[in-house]
Formats: structure tokens, sequence, C-alpha cells
């Protein structure tokens, strides 16, 4: 394996280390099978090409489609605590939607991003032998930055509630804990991280593409 290739796939590595920390909240932390990251990742993908390409900032596109996962995921737990509809059913019904939504955002099915700024083109320096190891390490410092966030946030009280949650919601509930609160805030910090995937993804790849998320809740599993 060329070192081109090696460095290909930690990068892919590094974006799905994003999803599989999302995949870990709903299915081990809450306890909930959920299957809206195979339409959050392309939901991110999508918004960050399509406001990239319009001339916003690729940071703000990131931060746009973290938002946009974390909606998708607050409506997938809304469905379940509020209106009683099964959790995969939910997550399947959420899934389902966000193809047409997806289709909607992009305006066709796939966005080419050649040309476009990305978050790792103020790091590159064409002329520098180090150039290749840009993208592995800004997106190394990114999933850094967001498991120990998350380390952090499971720490505190409302990081410990949802936890609870997933572990025990009848005792959590007992104990003066909302678990649809928790449900409902999991979800969305579930999928915005897994938008954030989709993200970093289509600018690493250069494009977004409305079939890119199949599959994706395999591999973060």
């Amino acid at each position: 394996m060329s070192l081109i290739s090696l460095l290909g796939a930690l990068e892919i590595g590094l974006i799905f280390a994003l999803v599989a920390l999302g995949v870990l909240i709903s299915f081990r932390i809450l306890n909930f099978p959920d299957l809206t990251a195979d339409g959050s990742f392309p939901l991110g993908g999508a918004v960050a090409a399509t406001l990239i390409v319009g001339g916003t900032d690729p940071w703000i596109a990131c931060i746009a489609a973290m938002l946009a996962g974390a909606a998708a995921g607050w409506v997938t737990a809304w469905l379940n605590v509020r209106l009683n509809i099964l959790q995969l059913l939910a997550s399947i019904l959420v899934m389902v939607a966000l193809y047409s939504i997806n289709l909607r955002i992009m305006g066709a099915p796939n966005v080419p991003l050649l040309g476009e700024p990305t978050v790792f083109k103020p790091f590159m320096d064409p002329a520098s032998d180090a150039a290749m190891w840009i993208q592995p390490s800004v997106l190394a410092a990114i999933v850094v930055v967001a498991k120990l966030a998350l380390d952090a946030y499971f720490a505190s009280q409302s990081g410990l509630a949802m936890r609870a949650t997933g572990a025990n919601p009848r005792m959590a509930r007992a104990q003066g804990v909302s678990t649809n609160r928790a449900v409902l805030s999991g979800l969305a910090l579930s999928n915005a991280l897994i938008a954030l995937g989709g993200a970093l993804y289509v600018q690493t790849q250069g494009g977004a593409d409305i079939s890119m998320g199949i599959g994706t809740i395999v591999i973060g599993l």
C-alpha cells in the first residue's frame, strides 16, 4: 500500500470515528436503536456542500451541518417520546424522509466541491513536503476535541442524567430525571456528530452525493 493510499484510509477512518462516537451515544448510552444516521450523514454533507458552493465559510458550513443533523435527531426522538412511535420505526421514518430533504437541499443528486475552499485550505502549503499530512492532522485534532468534549459532558450532571436514562429509565425518573428531555438532547447530539462527519467527508472527497449515507450505521456500529 502506498503512503497516499494509507493516508486516504486514515482520513476516512478518522471521519467515521466521529460517526462511531455519534452511534455510541444512541445505541450504547441511550439504548436507542437509531437508524437516522443513514440520513443525517448525507444531510451534513448536503448542507455543508451547498453552503460552501454558495460562498459560506467552510467552518460555518460545518456548524450549520451539525445543527441540521441535531434537528434530524431531535425529530426522531420527538416521534418516539411524544407520539409513542417505536424507536426503530421513528428513526426509519426520519431516515426515509431525509432522502428527499437532501435532494431538495442540494437541488441535484450531487454537488461538486472541486476548487472550492475547505476547512483544510488555510493549513495547506503546496510547496511543503508535509502537505499530504495536513488533512489527517486536522481530522485527528477534530476527533480528539470531540472525544474530550464528550468525556467532559458525560461527567457533568446533564451527562450523568443521560447515562442513567439509558441504563435504567424507570430508576432515572424516580430520581427526578426528565428522561424525555435526555432522549431528545441525546439523539440531537448523536446526529450532530454524525452530520459533522458527513460535512468533513464531502470536503475530503471533493463533493456530496445523495447515496453517500448508505450503510453509515453499519460502519458506525
